[in-house]
């Protein structure tokens, strides 16, 4: 599988649009949770591979191949890797679907009660 990049056919698109390339890269089994763990401190391989629960070597090799080929991740000078600029700005770009993500929790819990309470008041 090639890194999705702008200007180049990706999956599930042909037009080359740089949000498709980002799509596609994101989309990837275990990209985005590898990306918000690297939002603090760097990480090795291994830390990386445990806060991923586990995940196989081999794709989180091939990830972490992908999101520096796009310069979303570096090697840290301490070592390990962490966020490139890019990644970084990429993080803050993804924040705003944090807060949004509460909210939808939020909506969700309330739906669940009230339909827990149409339930009880059913069996009366």
């Amino acid at each position: 599988m090639t890194t999705p990049k702008p200007r180049q056919p990706v999956r599930g698109s042909q037009s080359g649009r740089p949000i498709m390339a980002l799509l596609d890269l994101l989309g990837r089994r275990w990209a985005l949770r590898m990306i918000w763990e690297l939002r603090g401190d760097p990480l090795s391989f291994r830390e990386l591979r445990e806060r991923c629960d586990d995940m196989s070597p081999t794709v989180l090799n091939q990830r972490l191949r992908e999101l520096r080929d796009t310069r979303i991740i570096e090697m840290a000078t301490s070592g390990g890797y962490c966020l490139s600029r890019s990644g970084q700005s990429l993080v803050h770009a993804m924040l705003p679907l944090l807060a949004w993500s509460e909210e939808w929790q939020q909506m969700l819990d309330l739906h669940a009660e009230e339909k827990e309470k149409e339930k009880e008041i059913e069996k009366e």
